[in-house]
């Protein structure tokens, strides 16, 4: 709790998965991925609650080994290909407040960011709750600019961005952020008002290469584990 202002983490954790089976609870460098992110929200100074949200009872066990508290199996509706990513979140909350345990804030840890850090996260947590803002999500300065990018148009390459400027050399290019996928975070009645982690209020918090290393099918998998087994840093 800071300064009286309560904080609920959530980590999503559904069954399904068409990359990787099972990729929540696959073994990375010997450890349950969900673990890694489990045992960094528990090291968080802000966070008052942990809980992981899944419809799989194998799921709910791994996480209640790591610490986590698993007060609810999420409907099956919820654990979809097509459900949306917010709509996880949302029931959550709602859960609580329904059982009248209100939170000021809510954070949603995936565990797909296996390099994101307690201190990261308790940062991005500061940062939002010093300058008031809606809400702060976690970037990165992105790979590949856009004002390099193509799109096809009746068989020719065309400009991906319309705005007539081209930089022939990378670092002339203003820098442009990408979604990283590692921490979002708003005020609760932002987010029941919204169902949105976005607003015209939300904040950024910058991330590095490293941290931001995400976890989508089995190349990725092979990456983040040979990155640790090596202690690389990218």
């Amino acid at each position: 709790m800071i300064n009286n202002k309560k904080v609920l983490a959530i980590i999503p954790a559904r069954g399904g998965s068409k990359g990787v089976p099972y990729k929540n609870v696959k073994s990375l460098n010997g450890k349950p991925l969900i673990g890694w992110t489990i045992e960094e929200s528990l090291k968080s100074q802000y966070i008052d609650k942990s809980i992981v949200s899944t419809e799989d009872k194998d799921i709910a066990k791994i996480s209640k080994d790591f610490g986590a508290e698993v007060p609810f199996l999420r409907p099956e509706k919820l654990a979809l290909d097509s459900t949306p990513g917010i709509a996880p979140i949302l029931h959550a909350v709602k859960w609580f407040k329904s059982r009248d345990c209100d939170f000021d804030y809510i954070m949603c840890l995936q565990c797909t960011s296996p390099f994101r850090t307690h201190l990261q996260i308790d940062e991005a947590i500061e940062k939002l709750f010093e300058k008031g803002a809606d809400s702060i999500v976690s970037v990165c300065e992105s790979e590949i600019t856009p004002y390099w990018m193509k799109k096809i148009e009746g068989g020719k390459l065309k400009n991906f961005l319309d705005e007539g400027v081209f930089y022939t050399r990378r670092q002339d290019a203003p820098k442009v952020y990408r979604l990283n996928g590692a921490i979002y975070m708003a005020k609760i009645q932002v987010l029941l008002n919204t169902k949105n982690w976005y607003t015209e209020n939300t904040m950024p918090y910058v991330m590095d290469g490293m941290s931001s290393v995400d976890i989508d099918n089995m190349l990725d998998f092979k990456f983040a584990e040979f990155l640790m087994k090596e202690n690389i840093n990218v």
